[in-house]
């Protein structure tokens, strides 16, 4: 089942219709979170954060996709697949 919470735009600010706030599901949008977050931005779990703009600076774009499924995987999602080609990155990841 799709977790629920509040969405945001593509710029990260709070979506909002008809001056209210827009929840739906959520799971696309923390994973983006997730792998966009250095490690120690989340102070409960300063362990977590895939750091993706750092990894894809680097020439193994592999070790950037490792990265990704790990932390996919220790915030309870199952990984399918992730790709990264010609700068794009798809995820198949769903949360159990």
């Amino acid at each position: 089942m799709p977790m629920k919470d509040v969405l945001v735009d593509s710029d990260g600010d709070l979506l909002i219709v008809d001056g209210d706030l827009v929840i739906g599901d959520s799971d696309e949008q923390n994973q983006r979170h997730l792998i966009l977050a250095s490690k120690g931005e989340y102070k409960r779990n300063p362990e977590i954060g895939g750091d993706l703009l750092n990894l894809l600076d680097e020439d193994n774009p592999k070790k950037a996709v490792t990265e990704i499924k790990k932390q996919l995987e220790y915030d309870g999602a199952k990984v399918n697949n992730i790709t990264y080609k010609e700068g794009k990155l798809d995820i198949d990841a769903k949360y159990k």
